[in-house]
């Protein structure tokens, strides 16, 4: 019951996995080859569901031992081969601290359910903590091996409400609708879970198989109409790929151009295939539109030979460029270009020592008769392994977390006094009420208001303890990623623009008015509405219109007699500060420099003067700058005095930030 080749289904598993490496290296020309997962799912919904319904036509049943058997032999050993070598390489370039947690997500990825463990630690696809975990790309062989094994059942139920064609399209549409419609609602309200979740995942694979139930005879005579298809499906996936991106909601509705020139490409070819049955076997010549379509191109021998190697490759590719990005941070565009062809050599090797070996060898006890579940015990005795081990490599790493490491470890995590207290002094994306926390005496003297996002929050440690002498108690009114100046922001984990901020601002400054603080202090992610690949005159744009919102809540404390300070952001650091000097010390090397970023990268000077220049503007506003304390003359430092300063890449770390009291006190008081 051997399937006929399709050299367009290669090619187009070529264009998949050649734009998901094209995103994952860097290539800013296709910020959406991410879709190129998409374009996989589609392509096993067309193929699994192909044999399947075809089995069932033919006996009435399907052999679901023998089914699951072979699907293990194709998948397993090459993917287990890479999560072990995976391990291994991380063990000398990875903190012990990474290895224990990425040693965990190896045991689901051997299992096939990453994806859960992902949503579980509400890992970031698009996050740039996700760069570091070198397993995030198995999230979609997750979600294909549960594909295979609900989707039988899907088909073997369609078979018993009413056996035929009618009956399959009815229950995978139904399925397939109820799909997309939780995952376009879930894209906005719980985007992890709409990225990860298999259910919601499934009407891709779910247009894939409807796709087969096509009668494709209708193109059998219209090679025009077969090639305007097939080039209109590859012209959807082509404008996926150059116009996608991550900051838009995905996958929802923007899925479907993937998806549904995944389709249109697949019906092209299907059309082809059935033309060329019926010509016997005798030679089909390529004349006219066929000649031109979809299929020609896409059975190119460098796209058949990329197809080949398709799995191989997409199994290569993340860790590879992880761990260079790590060793080599900043990679030059021939550096990347050298991950690429390791990668590829890597692919070559495994492709052909073990992923094809091991789908057309002996399989042991794949055909067993009397007891068909034996064939899905080496299945079982792989997937074992490599949980075991990867189990075994989280254990040694656990042991080898020193009292270094752990202090690093232990300063990264340790909260501000604010979200100590109560982690909701800190309001999520979605709440919109503000949420006052005072700290300090009730009949205190003086009060100072604290107000901002968590670059504010990162001040509230110093600036209550250095209140306590003051006679002063703190009221906080801080919100996730919301700055305190009036403006209008797009929300990049939400993928929209992020109106409970607006709606909290508002409401917050005419609550600190009305309390007549005797000071607001203010400090927020001055250049989060930057990027740096953006434009100049973008850029000037931008910053004037950060400017002008800075200013009208400087002006509306200003106007109501309320003094204002304003603290300058703290620097943006290359590296992910803990992270980076916990390799440091695994690898025995000092933090200084190997961690420091250059000042003139790191202390955005003239977005400080620029917010200098606002404050000025502004009476009653004092502007605040202790940038000397992270900075020397020459680079900005991760560690200072012996304390880790900052817990990622622009958050001060709480035991440094408390070495700060005194200047801040001196500053404001």
């Amino acid at each position: 019951m051997a399937a006929s080749f399709r050299p367009d289904i290669q090619g187009l598993r070529a264009l998949a996995v050649g734009g998901v490496v094209a995103y994952h290296f860097g290539l800013t020309v296709l910020p959406g080859g991410f879709a190129g997962v998409d374009i996989f799912f589609v392509i096993s919904g067309w193929l699994i569901t192909t044999h399947l319904m075809q089995e069932i036509g033919e006996t009435g049943r399907l052999d679901l031992w023998r089914f699951y058997a072979r699907r293990a032999r194709r998948l397993l050993p090459a993917a287990l081969f890479v999560i072990l070598a995976t391990l291994a390489a991380g063990y000398f370039i990875l903190a012990p601290q990474e290895q224990a947690l990425y040693s965990r997500g190896a045991m689901f990825a051997s299992a096939y359910a990453i994806n859960l463990w992902l949503l579980r630690w509400s890992f970031d696809y698009f996050a740039a903590d996700a760069t570091s975990n070198p397993f995030i790309h198995f999230w979609s062989l997750s979600v294909e091996e549960q594909f295979y094994l609900a989707w039988p059942a899907l088909l073997l139920l369609a078979a018993w409400l009413r056996p035929g064609r009618r009956m399959a399209v009815a229950v995978i549409g139904v399925a397939g609708l109820a799909s997309f419609a939780a995952c376009l609602w879930l894209t906005s309200a719980a985007p992890a879970w709409a990225f990860y979740f298999s259910p919601l995942r499934a009407w891709e694979f779910a247009a894939g198989g409807l796709a087969t139930l096509v009668p494709v005879a209708l193109l059998q005579h219209r090679a025009w109409l077969r090639a305007a298809l097939g080039w209109f499906g590859l012209a959807l996936i082509a404008t996926a790929y150059l116009w996608l991106s991550e900051d838009l909601p995905f996958p929802g509705y923007l899925a479907l151009l993937p998806v549904a020139g995944t389709v249109l490409v697949l019906l092209s070819g299907a059309g082809a295939e059935q033309t060329s049955k019926q010509t016997n076997g005798q030679a089909n010549r390529r004349t006219g539109w066929q000649a031109f379509g979809p299929t020609a191109a896409l059975s190119l021998p460098p796209l058949q030979w990329i197809g080949t190697l398709s799995y191989s490759l997409y199994l290569w590719h993340w860790p590879v460029i992880v761990y260079a990005g790590m060793l080599a941070p900043d990679l030059t565009v021939p550096q990347r270009l050298g991950c690429g062809v390791l990668a590829l050599a890597l692919s070559v090797l495994t492709y052909h020592l073990i992923e094809n070996p091991a789908r057309r060898g002996a399989w042991p006890a794949a055909d067993a008769r009397a007891f068909p579940a034996i064939a899905l015990v080496p299945a079982l005795a792989l997937t074992g392994a490599g949980v075991a081990v990867a189990y075994a490599n989280a254990h040694l790493a656990t042991r080898n977390i020193g009292p270094a490491q752990r202090g690093i470890e232990q300063a990264a995590e340790k909260p501000s006094i604010a979200r100590a207290k109560d982690k909701n002094c800190l309001l999520d994306f979605h709440t919109v009420t503000p949420k006052p926390c005072t700290f300090g005496a009730a009949d205190a003297a003086h009060t100072i208001v604290l107000f901002g996002d968590s670059h504010a929050d990162h001040w509230s440690t110093p600036l209550i303890e250095a209140a306590k002498r003051n006679d002063t108690k703190v009221v906080t009114y801080l919100k996730s990623s919301c700055r305190a100046s009036r403006l209008s922001t797009f929300n990049t984990v939400l993928k929209r623009d992020y109106i409970e901020c607006n709606a909290w601002r508002e409401q917050a400054i005419s609550d600190i008015i009305r309390t007549k603080p005797r000071l607001v202090v203010i400090s927020e992610f001055s250049i989060g509405n930057l990027t740096h690949d953006m434009p100049a005159a973008g850029r000037k744009a931008e910053t004037a219109r950060w400017q002008a919102g800075l200013r009208s809540t400087l002006q509306a404390f200003s106007k109501a007699g309320v003094e204002t300070a304003v603290i300058r952001d703290t620097p943006i650091n290359a590296s992910f500060a803990g992270t980076c000097v916990a390799r440091a010390l695994w690898w025995r090397e000092a933090p200084s420099p190997h961690c420091d970023t250059p000042r003139a990268d790191a202390a955005n000077d003239s977005t400080a003067a620029a917010e200098r220049a606002v404050v000025a503007s502004v009476p009653d506003t004092l502007y605040v700058d202790l940038t000397n304390h992270f900075c020397g003359p020459t680079a900005c430092h991760v560690v200072i005095g012996g304390r880790l300063a900052f817990r990622d890449r622009h958050h001060l770390a709480t035991a440094f930030a408390e070495t700060l009291e005194g200047p801040l006190e001196r500053a404001l008081f």
